[in-house]
């Protein structure tokens, strides 16, 4: 997908810094991408428990795994070690789709200009995507079309 406002290639690339490497999920198998260290800690529950050793951390988007992240090195965290709900794992109409503004599917169903606004913040790079969203990516890729 392009980036919205042409900047970059492709949407992950809009307002993340994080990896592009991929890695199968310990669970499902499934490829999973590379998230930053950063993004890591600011969602589970207890960063500091995290081994201090180099290591890359990957993210699980598919909605029927309980994996959120986990590592290169066998570490793992579930639904219930992070302590914010994850969008896309959640069908709900409460999932939230932008982290950065606390915009839930609900919301953009009742008002679609809310899209607007959040494209325009992004453009604008008011956004903080890269540690606010889970998956350490841009938000509007969780908008639908």
């Amino acid at each position: 997908m392009a980036c919205p406002f042409g900047e970059r290639k492709n949407m992950g690339e809009c307002c993340s810094t994080s990896p592009a490497e991929k890695m199968p999920c310990p669970k499902h198998g499934g490829s999973c991408k590379g998230v930053s260290l950063k993004t890591v800690k600011q969602h589970i529950k207890q960063p500091w428990t995290l081994d201090p050793t180099p290591q890359q951390y990957f993210f699980c988007e598919d909605p029927n795994c309980d994996v959120v992240y986990f590592s290169d090195t066998g570490w793992t965290a579930h639904q219930a070690q992070v302590r914010t709900p994850i969008g896309v794992k959640d069908a709900s109409a409460a999932a939230v789709l932008c982290y950065c503004f606390g915009v839930t599917r609900a919301d953009v169903k009742k008002d679609p200009a809310i899209k607007a606004f959040v494209l325009a913040q992004t453009k604008q790079r008011q956004c903080a995507c890269e540690i606010r969203n889970p998956s350490g990516r841009c938000c509007l890729k969780n908008f639908p079309r």
